[in-house]
């Protein structure tokens, strides 16, 4: 009965043949002639269908039969004849078996059976090794996406050559925004006739007209200095092979005419939409001249930043009216606030020092309580004499104070002007910056990818010499007769002074305009000298770093300090300084351990090498001509190979950063 039952698969005729045999039972035992009858009956409907049953059972299974054969040789076909690649390797890494797809990308009918994986790819030896899931790997000029089965010791390979070259065409077509200015040109074209005006706007159009052709931009041009450029991704990446050389085309037409106008370009690239690549036109325009123009500026949608150009120094691009117009609002904003805090940059010098006793000066011409925040520890044996000297000057030495008493004093109402510096990394107490809206921003860096958040107004000229020298400017345009005391001006000039090297560097006619101020404010350059005096175990020290120095290629020199010595931040640049007053060396570096465990970076040259793309690629920054950068968890000798990287790149490959 069991057997019975599992030749059918519909078990309620046999119920009901159950049934039947129980009611012929009850029949045959009342009438046995019917239950004969019926008895007869039943066994002739369980014998056909016992029968039939069984038939059914040997057509089931001979087509089970014929379709595990078929499934069978579909199978095998299938792992023979399938589009994709697969591969099983043993535990060594070698191949045991590979089906004929694979085989079909290799010219020299070698069998792939008992080759390491690194006979196909490198990049899969390594995945399989890493236990990866996935991977891409190139055949000839084919891409293939890796699946890989760690267990089974199992690889597919599929091809997506199709589909990468789709992509790739697809990022290629993204829109690009850039905005094209004309550095200085409203001051230029003031002096020129119409004759003069016209020729020069006629060569910078031609110019720019046959870059766009050649390159395929759509450019418009939207006012007399600013051109608007719309391109694709694919064109950028071709400009940036040729390290934008429209900006020398246009740097050595205009040289040729005596006339110093150079060209920055702001540009937008990602998957945004228009508005906002437009939006990182402009901001990268902003980074561009704020780091003193000439150069290009690109920024994508999280941020990031690269720079090419920036060869020359920059010029004298701003007019008094500027520097009197800053002033004025600077003024209100004084008036406006409770109070007054002025921090400058971690490890002050004489720059940071001075123009914050200049800012001091201006908030107290304005009748409001100005404080330097100031932190006592870390400074250099220059900037310790001229706080000594503030230290006995009671008006002066009351009005410093200490980061936390700053947390302290610090209101909504509060104006905090950073000075000598626009990064907040590198602020004297960060967490200010938190504590109120009203921001100022005074600095000659050049801007960097890092700078603080809306500030409310910002003043930054990288031409100048010194943030001594913009403040002193601003001191200038303040409302009423202004009364700067002997060591007030003579802190201001010292900053001038040291960031000059003593008038000989990065110094323009501005810079003689504010030293000539100050001097005739009683600034004292015989105390400007004995501030700028230095110890003797400090020059020795400086003189052991300068003689390891290398000559690494023509016009480069390189020094390195001692792997267990430390040196002080001030002793690394002067050590660069130094080197670069040689003969025939035109960029100097010195690389050594500061106290703080830092490697130290300090980079200096005479305006053919821009050090400060170099010091920027070390994640530091800085002048076309003096740069510097710090490092942590290094060596002396890893800083040295990646400089010398960094300089090779420059030299072989333009200027890039």
């Amino acid at each position: 009965m069991n057997d019975l039952k599992e030749l059918t698969e519909n078990k309620s005729i046999w119920l009901l043949y159950g049934l039947a045999g129980i009611l012929t039972i009850i029949v045959l035992y009342h009438q046995w002639i019917i239950g004969t009858v019926l008895t007869t009956v039943l066994a002739i409907l369980i014998y056909f269908t016992y029968r039939t049953e069984a038939r059914n059972k040997q057509k089931t299974e001979n087509y089970i039969s014929t379709l595990s054969y078929r499934v069978k040789k579909v199978g095998e076909e299938a792992l023979l004849e399938l589009p994709y690649g697969i591969l099983l390797f043993n535990e060594d890494n070698q191949i045991e078996w590979a089906n004929p797809y694979m085989n079909d990308y290799f010219d020299d009918d070698q069998s792939l059976i008992g080759e390491p994986l690194s006979y196909l790819s490198e990049t899969l030896l390594n995945a399989v090794k890493d236990q990866d899931q996935e991977t891409w790997i190139s055949l000839g000029e084919k891409r293939f996406q890796a699946i890989i089965k760690n267990q089974e010791r199992l690889v597919y390979l599929f091809d997506r050559t199709e589909q990468v070259e789709l992509e790739h065409t697809y990022d290629n077509e993204r829109a690009v925004i850039g905005v094209i200015f004309l550095d200085n040109y409203e001051e230029l074209t003031q002096a020129m006739d119409d004759t003069s005006k016209s020729h020069l706007n006629s060569e910078v159009t031609s110019i720019l007209n046959n870059w766009s052709n050649d390159y395929g931009i759509y450019l418009k041009r939207t006012s007399q200095e600013r051109f608007v450029a719309v391109l694709n991704k694919e064109i950028l990446t071709q400009l940036e092979k040729n390290k934008f050389e429209i900006l020398d085309d246009v740097r050595e037409l205009i040289s040729d005419q005596n006339v110093p106008l150079t060209l920055s370009i702001g540009i937008g690239r990602g998957s945004t939409d228009l508005p906002e690549l437009g939006d990182l036109a402009q901001s990268s325009l902003d980074l561009a001249l704020g780091r003193g123009g000439d150069q290009v500026a690109i920024k994508d949608e999280s941020g990031r930043v690269k720079f090419y150009g920036g060869k020359t120094n920059p010029m004298e691009k701003r007019t008094r009216v500027r520097a009197r117009v800053i002033s004025h609002a600077l003024r209100e904003l004084v008036r406006e606030s409770d109070k007054v805090l002025i921090m400058g940059h971690l490890t002050p010098d004489m720059d940071s020092i001075g123009s914050s006793v200049g800012i001091l000066k201006l908030a107290q011409q304005n009748g409001k309580k100005g404080y330097v925040v100031f932190d006592p520890d870390g400074v250099n044996t220059g900037v310790q004499r001229l706080m000594d000297q503030i230290g006995e000057h009671e008006s002066l030495s009351d009005w410093f104070i200490t980061p936390e008493d700053s947390l302290d004093m610090v209101t909504k109402d509060t104006l905090i002007v950073v000075v000598d510096t626009h990064k907040p990394s590198m602020v004297m107490e960060e967490r200010l910056l938190n504590k109120t809206e009203r921001i100022v921003v005074i600095d000659h860096h050049r801007r960097g990818e890092e700078f603080i958040e809306e500030p409310t107004l910002v003043y930054m000229e990288p031409y100048a010499s010194s943030t001594a020298e913009l403040v002193t400017e601003l001191l200038e345009y303040q409302d009423g007769p202004l009364k700067l005391d002997i060591l007030e001006a003579t802190s201001l000039l010292a900053g001038i002074t040291v960031d000059t090297k003593s008038f000989t560097l990065r110094t323009g006619s501005r810079t003689f305009d504010a030293a000539s101020y100050l001097r005739s404010k009683g600034a004292d350059t015989v105390l400007v000298q004995n501030l700028l005096k230095e110890d003797i175990d400090v020059y020795v020290k400086r003189s052991e770093l300068v003689k390891n120095a290398t000559v690494y290629q023509e016009g480069v020199a390189i020094a390195k300090g001692l792997k267990d010595e430390d040196y002080g931040a001030i002793i690394i640049a002067q050590a660069a300084d130094t080197l670069l007053t040689m003969s025939n060396v035109s960029a100097a570096f010195a690389i050594a351990k500061r106290k703080d465990g830092k490697i130290g970076v300090s980079a200096r040259s005479l305006g053919e090498v821009n050090v400060q793309i170099i010091m920027e690629k070390m994640n530091g920054g800085g002048h076309l001509t003096n740069a510097a950068t710090q490092l942590e968890d290094t060596t002396i000798e890893q800083v040295e190979e990646q400089l010398k990287e960094i300089i090779d790149d420059y030299f072989e490959g333009g200027d890039e950063s």
